[in-house]
């Protein structure tokens, strides 16, 4: 119901300031094309597609691309999803918006906004592999009963080593975390996240000072990208 997943489009005040980050811990640019009038870049680990962009756009959104978009629309309507934006015009690149149930925002395109990197090209990066798209909901049922119905897969929900139910789509998982968090977040893990802390911290990288109490400070850690995006690092048992 969705399409195929694009990208995390963030909100990117300086454009270069957040290229310079995602590439320093080994991220790398994928080819964008012309589509944004906006100053725009895409930065990959050959899993994860994040989309920063210079402009004001409601941050941070799921975008799928999802081809004749104006003709499903309506399909989307009969399952009671009110859409915040809907843009159609006949000279207007189609796109509409809408939010789940916590008030995240869901962006749909009718077609890429930039080249995926080649298969087997995905690059190493200093902060692990990534998990999950991390929302902070205090409502499972609703959340999980939302998602279900455009066509995501929920897990058993855990408790330890905090609240959490994981969505899993066919090109992104989604975390349902019940934290005090101040935005939703991007996962990463590593068995051995507590060095890769130790070697980011003595580079000089920006960790949030505040973490979840039910996570080990000596295994995890938030790090914080220019525009604000966080970056839960842990070693995978938390």
């Amino acid at each position: 119901m969705l399409g195929r997943f694009l990208e995390v489009s963030v909100h990117t005040p300086d454009v270069r300031a957040s290229l310079a980050f995602y590439e320093s811990i080994g991220f790398v640019q994928a080819t964008v094309g012309e589509i944004w009038t906006h100053p725009y870049a895409v930065v990959t680990d050959g899993h994860l597609y994040i989309g920063l962009h210079g402009a004001g756009i409601p941050s941070p959104s799921l975008t799928w691309v999802w081809p004749n978009l104006a003709s499903h629309a309506p399909e989307l309507e009969a399952l009671g999803i009110e859409f915040d934006f809907a843009r159609f015009g006949e000279e207007t690149f189609h796109e509409l918006g809408f939010a789940d149930p916590s008030g995240h925002t869901i962006t749909l395109l009718e077609a890429r906004t930039f080249s995926p990197l080649a298969v087997g090209h995905a690059p190493t990066t200093a902060i692990g592999y990534f998990e999950e798209f991390g929302l902070p909901t205090t409502d499972f049922d609703a959340a999980s009963a939302f998602w279900d119905k455009l066509g995501l897969v929920a897990f058993d929900r855990v408790t330890e080593p905090f609240p959490r139910m994981v969505l899993a789509g066919s090109d992104i998982n989604i975390g349902l975390y019940d934290l005090d968090l101040r935005a939703p977040m991007l996962a990463f893990s590593d068995p051995e996240m507590g060095k890769r802390i130790e070697t980011l911290r003595e580079k000089g990288f920006r960790f949030q000072s505040r973490l979840p109490r039910s996570l080990d400070p000596r295994n995890c850690a938030i790090l914080e990208a220019p525009e604000g995006t966080p970056l839960l690092l842990t070693n995978g048992e938390e």
